[in-house]
């Protein structure tokens, strides 16, 4: 048991109702791990750029960074103690000052497809609504007959954009739906051949670099082997030098002491895929940055052109 803190924990999140039950999660799973009551950790919401701009693709207007810079400014400003995210929103390069210091247990990461059973179940020539590169150009790779038209907001609006006629079809994360509550929508998508986003699934947890206290206290929340896959599947992304506009999915799996990583890279338009797998051990950072190497070794130029390495 620790003691109670003086004055409650400042936790800053999104305002948006995914993010919302996310740092309800968090502060719960803290407060359970401390033995304080609930009120110890106030949650401290904030609008985010990306959540005020949804007419427009997030690679348009800034990229990840709309989701994290007014939390981040809080952070640094120590007008809140930690900071709560989707994993898969934040940018691969991070502000020196900020670490993360704990990873929930990870949800399901396949994605959900609302609309058809199946890929292959689609109409000839069906919309499928998404506005992320890695969903659009792995069905356009699977189905070119199909169109993809831009879909952006949270999970309610996107499902009433799709009851409204803006497309056939469309794909969200189980992870969230399964975090709202909302279980039964659509249809999951074999992990194995429709791979996830990097970090999908995970929730992370962040601090500033130089606080030790909440570094600790933190630290009983963390879980482990998720905080492994998250921190091996962001070194991938780094060592690929990708962007919000570069196609890439990948799917971890811990496999003892180490892990297995499958990526795949695509052309925005679906035409080219490379796909590898590797396994190494989870403690060795140097995996991912191997893998994201011979993944551009094979790529052709189509793809390759996405993707700027170091």
């Amino acid at each position: 048991m620790t003691a109670v803190p003086a004055k409650p924990i400042r936790l800053g999140t999104r305002r948006s109702p995914l993010a919302m039950a996310q740092a309800e999660e968090a502060r719960a799973r803290l407060c359970a791990a401390h033995a304080w009551e609930i009120e110890a950790v106030e949650l401290v919401p904030v609008t985010a750029s990306g959540d005020k701009i949804q007419d427009r693709p997030l690679a348009e207007i800034g990229g990840k960074a709309l989701w994290t810079k007014e939390l981040d400014a809080w952070l640094l400003a120590g007008e809140i103690d930690f900071a709560v995210h989707s994993a898969k929103d934040v940018e691969t390069l991070r502000p020196r000052d900020i670490a993360i210091a704990a990873v929930l247990p990870r949800e399901d990461v396949r994605d959900v497809l609302v609309g058809a059973t199946t890929i292959h179940a689609l109409p000839q020539g069906a919309r499928i609504g998404t506005s992320a590169p890695r969903r659009a150009a792995q069905l356009l790779h699977a189905r070119p007959d199909c169109t993809v038209v831009p879909f952006r907001g949270n999970v309610q609006t996107r499902l009433a954009k799709l009851a409204a006629g803006e497309a056939d079809a469309t794909l969200l994360a189980l992870a969230g739906l399964n975090r709202l509550g909302q279980h039964g929508v659509g249809h999951p998508l074999a992990a194995e051949e429709w791979l996830p986003a990097p970090g999908q699934g995970a929730i992370a947890i962040e601090c500033r670099a130089g606080d030790a206290a909440t570094h600790a206290l933190l630290a009983a929340i963390d879980d482990g082997p998720s905080h492994k896959a998250l921190l091996a599947e962001r070194a991938l992304l780094a060592a690929l030098g990708g962007n919000c506009h570069s196609p890439v999915a990948v799917l971890t799996r811990a496999e003892g002491d180490s892990l297995e990583m499958k990526a795949v890279l695509f052309s925005p338009d679906g035409a080219e895929r490379t796909a590898l797998d590797l396994v190494f051990p989870a403690a060795d950072p140097t995996g991912p940055a191997r893998l994201a190497e011979a993944l551009l070794a094979a790529a052709p130029e189509a793809i390759r052109v996405h993707f700027s390495p170091a």
